[in-house]
């Protein structure tokens, strides 16, 4: 069976389809055979991302690795069980079209809590969650005294995650892997930054996550948007010796993520 990563939190402006992107792209210039599946039914960054991929890909003659995006399928009402959830029905016939042939599947789940991004919690062996390095943020994992710094305890996310875990031991799945991403990292050392790292330490062994490094925030991820490119790109479109510190900077990042993730049989070797 494929190894299931879902991208997921309920905020947006995280960089859930950034993170989602890279860690697929990097899975697939690894050798691994990836499918993806963007769960955001509205903005559809992943899928618009993996589209502009394609337009630079047969504009260029690039030859760039990439997952295989799968849209949801339709399913008519007639083709329903009694009481069954359409969006249920979507989502596993799109998993199990993507399962056959991939190694990884990638899941880019919406910045809201929607029934999709629900299902897909459960269905997760490695969950990533990006988050900015912001107490905002922090809120979405658990309520903090603003005063004291105390946590008073998990938040309506965090909350969510239970819930899925629970589901996945009823069925005898093994547990997920919960991964929380910081983000947009600013490089000076900051009481904040410190603080935001104090609450997440102390909340990840209570609620039960791992936390590794994200990417700073830098220009490059947005110029890249729009190309459909990602850090790993960058050599085989003609970027190769004209890489700025903050290109080696942030491919080095992604290293550090890739190995942080602990995914099986991934070495992040490029």
């Amino acid at each position: 069976m494929a190894h299931i990563i879902v991208v997921g939190n309920e905020k947006g402006g995280a960089g859930k389809s950034t993170v989602a992107m890279h860690v697929a792209t990097a899975l697939a210039r690894l050798g691994h055979r990836v499918g993806m599946l963007d769960l955001d039914l509205r903005q559809k960054t992943t899928a618009r991302y993996l589209a502009n991929r394609k337009t630079s890909i047969e504009r260029h003659g690039y030859a760039l690795p990439s997952p295989v995006y799968a849209e949801l399928p339709e399913i008519g009402a007639g083709a329903l069980a009694p009481g069954e959830n359409a969006y249920d029905r979507r989502l596993s016939q799109a998993v199990a079209g993507l399962e056959a042939d991939s190694d990884f599947i990638v899941i880019d789940c919406p910045g809201s809590h929607t029934r999709l991004s629900q299902v897909a919690h459960t269905l997760a062996d490695t969950l990533i969650t990006p988050l900015n390095d912001s107490f905002v943020d922090f809120d979405l994992l658990a309520h903090i005294d603003g005063e004291t710094s105390e946590i008073q305890g998990p938040s309506v996310y965090s909350e969510m995650v239970w819930n899925a875990r629970q589901l996945r031991a009823q069925a005898g799945l093994k547990p997920i892997d919960w991964v929380v991403v910081r983000n947009r990292l600013g490089a000076q050392r900051m009481v904040n930054k410190e603080k935001m790292g104090r609450a997440l330490e102390d909340l990840s062994a209570r609620i039960g996550f791992r936390t590794a490094p994200g990417f700073h925030d830098r220009v490059i991820f947005r110029e890249l948007f729009p190309r459909g490119l990602t850090l790993l790109d960058l050599r085989d479109v003609g970027v190769k010796g004209q890489m700025n510190i903050s290109n080696v900077a942030a491919r080095q990042e992604l290293r550090e993520l890739m190995k942080a993730l602990k995914l099986p049989g991934v070495t992040a070797d490029f």
